[in-house]
């Protein structure tokens, strides 16, 4: 009896050990691959865009008059206030979150909002309910924050802006871009952009990148889109030149 325990204590160990070193690991790794992104500088981009480099994210705000939805909510409360107070936007005028999915680098900016409705997809509840983790036991959450959820194509209406809300799984299962007034695509981690083209996002990110790959395609037949704007890599003025290429 006793061998058995010490037996099984070791084999607890051991298991322990390895989830440490992969963890560890992990953590290197995510390191390393987040230095090779470029997101936009704080700023003004097009037309009534906006945008907030938090360290290698990019969260985005579209203004309608005095008021604004946000695409995203930045990687830290602190990045978020110093881009508000450079942009000079209050986040009281902030009337919705969209996100594009629910990882941690997309979320942690929510507490500055208190009065905006979230919104995400319906796929992506899933990640924050407790059913899905993003990485062994780790598990995403809005910290208690209330939220709308979105189907694939559903139409929404804010302050006179449309926002069209396509389904994109492959990053996470729920993974969503919207497409605001025709116009600006705003993809999240759907895709990324190089040397001006749409290409897929870093692998080591994704949770299932074959289908990530294939949901691209979604985004790349709409006819009156001008702008494409990622979460890591930039943003393109010329909707049709970076989706051109892409099969």
């Amino acid at each position: 009896m006793k061998k058995l325990i010490k037996r099984l204590l070791w084999a607890l160990g051991i298991v322990i050990v390895l989830c440490l070193i992969m963890f560890v690991w992990s953590g290197i790794k995510a390191n390393s691959e987040s230095k090779k992104m470029y997101p936009n500088e704080t700023g003004q981009l097009v037309d009534s865009i906006y945008c907030i480099k938090d360290s290698f994210v990019n969260m985005y705000l579209v203004g309608s008059g005095d008021k604004f939805i946000a695409v995203d909510c930045g990687n830290s409360t602190e990045g978020v206030k110093i881009g508000l107070m450079k942009l000079k936007i209050s986040p009281e005028n902030v009337i919705a979150i969209f996100l594009t999915h629910t990882d941690g680098d997309h979320t942690k900016g929510l507490s500055l909002f208190p009065n905006a409705s979230i919104y995400i997809s319906k796929l992506e509840e899933q990640m924050i309910n407790g059913a899905k983790a993003r990485f062994l036991f780790f598990k995403n959450s809005l910290d208690g924050r209330s939220y709308t959820t979105l189907d694939d194509n559903q139409l929404v209406n804010l302050s006179n802006l449309n926002i069209h809300a396509i389904l994109v799984p492959g990053h996470t299962p729920g993974s969503m871009s919207y497409l605001i007034n025709d116009k600006y695509l705003f993809s999240g981690d759907a895709l990324g952009l190089k040397d001006g083209k749409i290409c897929g996002f870093n692998e080591f990110f994704n949770m299932d990148t074959k289908t990530a790959l294939k949901s691209m395609s979604k985004l790349t037949n709409l006819p009156n889109a001008e702008y494409i704007f990622t979460a890591h890599h930039g943003f393109s003025t010329s909707y049709k030149d970076a989706v051109r290429d892409w099969k």
